[in-house]
């Protein structure tokens, strides 16, 4: 139920996200809800009462998802707050055993005498999909889902309670990322030594946590027949389009057709800042002699700059902005006690998105206005425009191409932020998406090397990560950091512990975001149509199709990544600075 100062526009709930009202669900009522719709089910043999029945199901799952999000939204602004803090665990708790009765219903879907007539009308990769679920879970290892969310949630509070003494201030993580940006070499030094100290200093904890969510999803995988942990996090991140196999033929694409143009790139930069006597990993956040390029503004003119862009962009996307600013849909400013990272999240009952991000005075800013706001225009659009049926979550990697494309498709307007530095940051942008790639490759790649050889020791995964480094990082020279220097540089990606196997899906998107890029050059007009059409797509399709759909080429596709490298160096070596 909705509630509050609220008014009906264009067909949703218009509401400031400070007033939207929180009340826990009721979790002792909703499985008697879930299994009543599954008595209804076995006594309804005809195609449109399922449908309806479903689309019962869709607006109680709707509604537990809006109560989720406001709490984990808020939980994650103040992990200090106590309140949401257990709102969050208490509904972590229940969403295992909530999930058992979700797929019992699906399952009965899945396995109903009219199914093709469903299909028709849900689509058949909603049954795709499900299928995959129901591959992924059992009423078993409810007690080992349960104690995986609450070990997330622990890093996530680790990692957010880092008050560092640093340049006279106390500084958060996020907040230390301008300093590594400095032109001053030893004060960015100074600033990986501050953040490695944290880390050093709860070496135990962040060790511990890693190796008991290691072990608890294991168990996970072995209760449910698998062999590792692998093949239920494919399961988990909705594969249903390619495996293991063929994004190991990706990693060896990534290797031999990417790393050597990313070394190319590290050497100009070091080049441009004058270390190509000693480039280290400390100078790898500085671009320019003179400095980074940074947004022009502050957060409140940067957020002015974006609703002008998006407001001219597109009908499309002046909607839509109109939205997120009208409701305040934003949390944006880094502060101590909110979590790490940024995230874009939907309120279903408000057909509305949400954007979550640490501002740190960073080019960063910038991007994740147009990375997150592509998401959030992608979740727009879908419940908007489609009817409940076909509002289908599109897969990781489909929901990152919404992103990072948004990143490329947006440069007509970066001079709003940039003003007489838009040049500096549209190479550096271009040169940090694609050394991103091998680097997003390396945490997938230890990720299964992890799951593959469980128990593993701290040691012996630190071990791991700094090989990988040679292997897809070659030009880091670690230069005795601590923290980084001893190989445990990956305990900073929240990623691995939260989010297992998800970051390979950047990686592909990254690579249709370039060809997004490529379009765009030749023709922006056509690169904007047929990125909209690319949304429009929503969850109908796989993600291989949905790409093939709009006249691109699959990254799983021998030579893709080759081709996109040689049309993205040809366009560097024109805008060298």
């Amino acid at each position: 139920m909705i509630y509050g100062k609220y008014t009906v526009k264009e067909g949703y709930l218009s509401m400031k996200f400070s007033e939207m009202p929180y009340t826990r669900p009721d979790l002792d009522a909703l499985p008697k809800q879930l299994d009543e719709l599954c008595e209804q089910l076995k006594n309804t043999p005809d195609a449109d009462g399922q449908f309806a029945l479903f689309l019962k199901s869709r607006e109680i799952l709707n509604t537990l998802a809006t109560e989720y999000s406001i709490a984990y939204i808020r939980n994650t602004v103040d992990t200090t707050d106590a309140f949401y803090e257990a709102e969050r665990e208490a509904l972590d708790n229940a969403m295992p055993l909530l999930n058992e009765k979700i797929l019992a219903f699906s399952k009965m879907l899945c396995e109903s005498p009219v199914r093709k007539e469903l299909e028709d009308k849900i689509g058949s990769l909603w049954f795709t999909n499900t299928e995959l679920e129901l591959k992924g879970f059992s009423p078993e290892i409810i007690p080992l889902m349960q104690e995986e969310s609450r070990l997330e949630a622990s890093y996530q509070k680790l990692y957010a309670s880092a008050q560092i003494p640093f340049d006279g201030k106390v500084c958060t993580i996020p907040q230390l990322a301008a300093y590594k940006q400095n032109p001053d070499r030893a004060l960015r030094r100074a600033a990986y030594e501050a953040e490695g100290k944290f880390f050093d200093d709860h070496r135990e904890e962040f060790d511990d946590l890693y190796t008991k969510l290691v072990k608890n999803r294991t168990e996970q995988a072995k209760a449910l027949g698998f062999h590792s942990y692998v093949e239920l996090g494919y399961i988990r991140r909705m594969r249903n389009c390619y495996g293991p196999n063929e994004i190991a033929n990706f990693r060896r694409q990534v290797i031999e057709d990417l790393v050597p143009l990313v070394n190319k790139i590290r050497a100009a930069q070091a080049k441009r800042i004058g270390c190509d006597d000693h480039f280290t990993f400390a100078d790898l956040m500085f671009t320019f002699k003179d400095g980074n390029a940074t947004p022009q503004g502050t957060p409140d003119e940067l957020l002015a700059a974006a609703k002008q862009m998006y407001t001219e962009m597109s009908p499309e996307t002046a909607k839509f902005i109109e939205l997120m600013f009208e409701n305040d849909l934003f949390d944006v400013l880094s502060k101590p006690g909110k979590a790490p990272g940024g995230y874009c999240t939907t309120l279903p009952d408000y057909k509305s998105p949400f954007i979550f991000s640490n501002f740190n005075g960073t080019s960063d800013d910038v991007d994740v206005l147009t990375h997150e706001a592509g998401h959030a225009f992608a979740a727009y659009i879908d419940t908007h425009e489609h009817p409940i049926e076909k509002q289908m979550e599109p897969t990781y990697e489909t929901c990152e191409t919404h992103s990072m494309s948004m990143e490329f498709l947006t440069s007509p307007y970066h001079h709003l932020f940039f003003k007489d530095q838009t040049a500096k940051y549209e190479l550096s942008h271009t040169e940090d998406a694609l050394a991103f790639i091998p680097y997003g490759t390396m945490v997938d790649h230890f990720q299964q090397l992890m799951y593959e050889k469980p128990d593993m020791t701290p040691e012996e995964r630190n071990q791991t990560w700094a090989e990988l480094e040679k292997q897809y990082r070659p030009y880091i020279d670690f230069d005795n950091l601590p923290f980084y220097g001893r190989g445990a540089g990956w305990q900073r990606q929240l990623h691995i512990y939260t989010s297992p196997f998800y970051y390979i899906d950047y990686c592909l998107a990254q690579t249709v975001a370039l060809q997004f890029f490529a379009l765009f050059l030749n023709d922006a007009k056509k690169a904007w149509e047929t990125y909209v059409a690319f949304v429009r797509s929503g969850g109908t399709k796989t993600f291989v199709d949905t790409v093939h759909a709009a006249g691109l080429k699959s990254p799983l596709e021998d030579g893709c990544l080759k081709e996109i490298t040689e049309t993205i160096a040809a366009w560097l070596d024109t805008h060298q600075i």
